[in-house]
């Protein structure tokens, strides 16, 4: 999935930004930033010098690294060490000595490097700097410190991470070929843990933040499948006391973006409350928001899930095939209904995240309560129960729809898959995200 600044006629600097193909996703999602002024980047550069800007507004729990530092780090930016590559730069992983007593212990860690050529990229890595020098959260990737110097090989701007070993979810989820395949009880958590992210963004700091870039790339993974909030040099200050909204040029990722925040530059934080949703579908379909390499039909991930969802005695063939049986049908179906309370046409009817943070929790209770991780039922129950069905309660159809055939169906889908190759740029002008029924 690529990047872009969308414009909404608010803006003449309406520059589109795509991201280079990448191994994995850890850079993929750098996209310009508003070139409006906010509270993080508002005159950084021109009214205080830059090493000022930073000794003035770095949190002091940020260290400073030498450019020699991270070269040895990564040893002369080796392409073995390579892990990521975006539109404004390359991650690599790196080994640091982080003890403030010199000791020898040795700790990977993640180290982004800006293009040197040009200030792109500049005002998402001074964003970076300053939130995540001062905002701490279990589900927010941890920012270790940076690296800021001019010299004559040029500019060097470096963001030193925490490693996340398990990449993205992208990685194992919308890769075609996947690292991993998530469970559905890995799924659950997944969400749930990216959902209380962003609920402290929200609504648990002193400020409110807009993350802006919600998607399944920057939800990053780390050894024991935990999930954390990364990359945010899109993030914006949501609206101060007595304003419902920000108004900004558009920025974001096809498929992701509310339709309300990409027709009108209106920013709330509901607008991360729909990207939310269509990563919950992404979760229980394992695809994408956008995907070129499908029929026409089902390109789009929220106009196909449509008809499938307002039908319950559908609602399985929309399910990843992957799973091959292997999940709780009431659960997907409830993850379908949040998903929809997220995807709600006005914002205020969208829940807020703490809000979804409960839902999630009841979800995950009920489905370890009723111990069902257990292969669904072929469908040999479903006649009896033809006239029953809600969204509650569902079996699959007959055994012709059952783990063979879904298997069959995934086996194709990936054949034709990886015969194509992806469409370099996407028309977002004929981009119209799908609305799907809420009961």
């Amino acid at each position: 999935m690529k990047c872009f600044h969308f414009s909404n006629g608010e803006d003449d600097e309406g520059i589109a930004s795509s991201s280079r193909g990448s191994r994995v996703s850890w850079a993929r999602s750098l996209s310009l930033m508003d070139t409006r002024r906010s509270h993080f980047d508002s005159d950084s550069r021109d009214t205080l010098g830059f090493h000022d800007f930073l000794s003035q507004r770095r949190a002091n729990n940020l260290r400073i690294f030498s450019f020699s530092d991270l070269k040895s780090a990564t040893r002369a930016f080796s392409r073995t060490l390579l892990i990521g590559e975006g539109g404004f730069g390359s991650v690599y992983k790196g080994i640091l000595n982080l003890s403030e007593h010199h000791s020898p212990s040795q700790t990977l860690v993640a180290i982004k490097q800006l293009n040197r050529n040009g200030h792109q990229g500049h005002k998402e890595w001074i964003n970076e700097v300053n939130l995540l020098g001062v905002i701490k959260h279990p589900n927010l990737v941890r920012l270790v410190g940076y690296c800021a110097e001019d010299d004559e090989r040029g500019i060097q701007r470096l963001l030193v991470y925490e490693l996340m070993p398990n990449k993205s979810l992208e990685d194992h989820l919308l890769a075609r070929v996947p690292s991993t395949l998530l469970t559905w009880g890995t799924r659950l958590k997944i969400a749930q843990d990216a959902a209380r992210g962003l609920a402290y963004l929200h609504e648990e700091m002193d400020f409110q933040l807009i993350f802006r870039d919600f998607k399944a790339s920057n939800i990053l993974l780390d050894e024991d499948f935990n999930a954390k909030l990364s990359d945010f040099g899109l993030a914006r200050q949501g609206p101060s006391e007595g304003f419902g909204y920000v108004s900004t040029s558009v920025v974001g990722t096809i498929g992701y973006a509310a339709p309300e925040y990409v027709q009108t530059g209106k920013l709330t934080a509901k607008s991360d409350v729909w990207s939310f949703g269509v990563v919950l579908y992404e979760l229980i379909t394992g695809r994408r928001a956008v995907e070129r390499n499908l029929p026409r039909n089902e390109q789009k991930l929220l106009e196909w899930v449509r008809p499938y969802v307002s039908d319950p005695r559908k609602f399985h063939h929309i399910v990843d095939p992957r799973l091959e049986g292997q999940y709780c049908i009431k659960s997907a179906h409830k993850l379908a209904i949040l998903a929809n309370k997220c995807l709600m046409k006005q914002p205020k009817s969208r829940p807020k995240m703490s809000e979804v943070v409960e839902f999630l929790g009841n979800i995950i209770n009920e489905t370890l309560s009723q111990d069902e991780y257990i292969p669904q039922e072929d469908g040999s129950k479903g006649e009896e129960k033809e006239d029953k069905y809600s969204v509650e309660d569902t079996e699959p159809e007959p055994a012709k729809q059952g783990n063979n055939y879904l298997k069959k169906v995934f086996e194709l889908r990936d054949m034709v898959s990886l015969r194509n190759k992806s469409i370099g740029r996407l028309d977002w002008k004929s981009w119209a995200p799908g609305l799907v029924r809420t009961w």
